[in-house]
């Protein structure tokens, strides 16, 4: 369970969110008001007030990295250090590349020859790969097109599903949120709004 107590970050809050295991929560609003920031406060990558725990840990209690070994964040843009793409893996057998209709060859490719599509499906795959307790996911179907959409989403409720474990979701598109969440909020200067 991911739980968010009287977090404020800057001017927006305080946010009281609680996501159980297995369950999927959407976050929408305009731009600018904050749902990245939020995010990344609850990844340990940004100053807020308040608390954020999963399960009976507190991210204050651990060191960032260490946090994030166990809540995984997808941003909007994905950031990639190495030049190959197979570098960013700690191992590529057992991915699911074909899912997301990735040839298994990309590993061996430049992160250069990669499309914003190809690029953002890999972050998804890397993010899964990593095992995490928690995925708070930023915008992470929005360079796709409709078929890769579909089997983004699929993927990411497959892993929800089978590992049980707690899902925000951003994202602008409120249908595909009424697909993916079991429920939605709008985020403003105040809070979360029920939507």
């Amino acid at each position: 369970m991911l739980t968010l107590r009287s977090v404020r970050i800057g001017a927006v809050g305080p946010i009281d969110l609680t996501v159980e295991a297995g369950q999927c929560v959407g976050i929408t609003g305009p731009s600018g008001i904050g749902k990245t920031r939020l995010l990344r406060a609850a990844a340990d990558m940004e100053p807020f007030e308040g608390t954020v725990q999963l399960d009976e840990t507190n991210s204050a209690a651990l060191s960032g990295p260490a946090w994030r070994g166990r809540v995984g964040l997808l941003p909007a843009e994905s950031a990639w250090w190495h030049d190959r793409v197979g570098d960013h893996f700690p191992a590529t057998d057992g991915l699911p590349l074909d899912r997301l209709g990735i040839d298994p060859a990309a590993m061996d490719w430049a992160v250069s020859r990669l499309s914003s599509g190809e690029r953002q499906r890999l972050a998804i795959i890397h993010l899964l790969a990593n095992r995490p307790r928690a995925l708070l996911l930023d915008e992470p179907t929005a360079s796709l097109d409709a078929d890769n959409i579909r089997r983004a989403e699929a993927l990411i409720a497959d892993y929800r599903e089978r590992e049980r474990v707690p899902v925000v979701w951003v994202g602008h598109d409120p249908v595909q949120l009424r697909r993916v969440a079991d429920r939605s909020y709008r985020l403003n200067p105040e809070g979360l709004l029920p939507l």
